[in-house]
This record gives C-alpha cells, sequence and structure tokens, in this order.
C-alpha cells in the first residue's frame, strides 16, 4: 500500500513516499531524487518492486527544498554535505531493517557520500547516472567561488515567473530533460504549487544557486575507496558521459550496468532497473 508520510528533523520536516511495513519488512530500501527532482521520481520503479516483492519497506524522500520536504530556513542556498545530515536525522528514525540506498544524480552523490561516512548502517547501494561525489581540479576553486557567489546575487534579484497551466510545466520539464512528458509528468505535478498567478514551482529557488565548494579529484577518491558494501552502478546510454569513463576504475565490489536511456533512464526503463536492484539485493 502507497503511503504519504512525514518525518521531523532539525528545523523542519522531509516529506516521504512509503510503500509496505517497516515493522514487518526483511529489508528498507531508500530512494533519493536528483536536483530539483523530488520523491516522484522513483513511483514507477517502487511499484513494480513493491508488486514483485511485498515483504520489501520501499521510502522515497523528498529532499529539503524539493516537492513537500520544507525548506531551509533564512539565506541557506543547500551546501552539498548539509543533505548527509539531513539523511542521517531521517534515517535515525525510519526503519531497524538492513539498508539499501539508491540514489539518482545528486541522490547518488549522497548515498555514496553517506554510505562512505557511515557504512555499519548500509548493506547496498544503487547510484542511477551518478558515482561518488562531484569533484573538479583545484585550480577551479578560485573562479568555483566566485561564481557561486554571483548565482547567488542572481537568485536574489531574480522575479517569480508562474506558468499558465501544468502542462505547460510538463512540456518546459520535457524539453529541458530530453524525455517523454508522460514519464516527467509526477515529477512535475508533485513540484508545482497553485497560486492567484498561475502555476509556480514548489522548490525552493535557493537551490539553483552554484556551488561556492567542490571537492578535489582526490578527496572524491577517498570517498569512493570507503564504501565497502556491494555497490551498483547504473548509467544510461545516452546519460551523462563523462560517468562512463570511471567504468575502468570500479572496485571488485561495483558493477556497473549500461542500460538504454538517459540521464533519467529509471524512469525510461524502470522494469530493467527494477531486475537490477533485486540483483544487488539477492548479493546481501
Amino acid at each position: 500500500m502507497r503511503n504519504e508520510t512525514r518525518r521531523d528533523i532539525a528545523n523542519g520536516h522531509i516529506a516521504a513516499i512509503e510503500y509496505g511495513q517497516a515493522e514487518t519488512a526483511e529489508l528498507t530500501v531508500v530512494f533519493i531524487h536528483g536536483w530539483l527532482d523530488n520523491a516522484a521520481s522513483f513511483e514507477t520503479v517502487m511499484d513494480a518492486l513493491h508488486s514483485q516483492n511485498k515483504h520489501f519497506h520501499l521510502c522515497a524522500i523528498d529532499l529539503p527544498g524539493h516537492g513537500l520536504s520544507s525548506a531551509k530556513n533564512g539565506n541557506n542556498f543547500y551546501p552539498f554535505h548539509d543533505y548527509i545530515d539531513d539523511l542521517y536525522q531521517f534515517l535515525a528514525n525510519l526503519s531497524p531493517n538492513r539498508l539499501v540506498l539508491v540514489g539518482h544524480s545528486l541522490g547518488a552523490l549522497i548515498a555514496s557520500c553517506y554510505s562512505a561516512a557511515f557504512p555499519e548502517q548500509v548493506s547496498g547501494l544503487v547510484q542511477i547516472e551518478g558515482y561518488g561525489p562531484l569533484a573538479e581540479e583545484p585550480q577551479n576553486t578560485v573562479s568555483r567561488l566566485r561564481e557561486g557567489v554571483m548565482s547567488r546575487q542572481r537568485i536574489r534579484r531574480k522575479p517569480t515567473r508562474a506558468m499558465q497551466s501544468v502542462q505547460e510545466a510538463i512540456d518546459r520539464r520535457a524539453k529541458v530533460n530530453q524525455i517523454e512528458a508522460s514519464l516527467i509528468a509526477p515529477i512535475v505535478e508533485r513540484g508545482l504549487v497553485q497560486t492567484d498567478s498561475g502555476c509556480e514551482w514548489r522548490h525552493d529557488v535557493n537551490l539553483q544557486s552554484q556551488s561556492l565548494y567542490r571537492m578535489s579529484l582526490q578527496h572524491a577518491d577517498v570517498f569512493r575507496q570507503h564504501i565497502h558494501c556491494p555497490q551498483l552502478i547504473i548509467l544510461g546510454e545516452q546519460g551523462f558521459s563523462y560517468l562512463q569513463s570511471f567504468q575502468h576504475d570500479a572496485s571488485d565490489s561495483t558493477h556497473i550496468e549500461m542500460i538504454e536511456g538517459g540521464h533519467h533512464c529509471h524512469l525510461q526503463v524502470p522494469s530493467r532497473v527494477v531486475n537490477l536492484i533485486f540483483g544487488l539485493v539477492n548479493k546481501i
């Protein structure tokens, strides 16, 4: 049975979509969506997983500032590491079961860093269109800081523009993400709010600022080396091409699978993703 839930964390709450019962489940699978998406990103995958095994407890969260979760207070611009703290607080009261983390894009970055920092909590890791934290060469640090600060100034000056219909919003996202409108529609619908002016995005506008800092390549490698649970990397054949360069660096406990589709391949071929997740679960 599908349930809409929410759990309190410091200074707010995290909303979620859940299937199954943590109290009677054999395993809990937590899904973490990508940037400016929300929990609906995993609706089709969770529905198929639940149909095949009703003994799993499945939980897709809205990250803070996204979907139905609360926004951060004041001028918080959602630095990446804060998501690790948010996830820790959420998981502390979720389930006593063995835990598998499934993340897409930004969610994969969060799930990978969490798995490295708290290996005792994570029994399995699935990264969809992601492989560890984002990183760059050290010489980009100064320009990264400058552009990050300037992006905050642009956001503060940017007016809010409403869309005239839900369909307009769906069509916009479909074009940006190069995906069929019907596949992205659930994410868009959960991410909209109706106002007197029309439809507006529900997510916190501060999410659109650029990072002030990004890890070095060496830092990112250390995080990957500290992931000890079985893990699966799922990459779309038409997804982010830079991710495919990691295929030769994977450890013995990491399996990389290329599947049909682009950056949102889990929406395009959910049955394939479900089968791969089952394969990882069987290993643990």
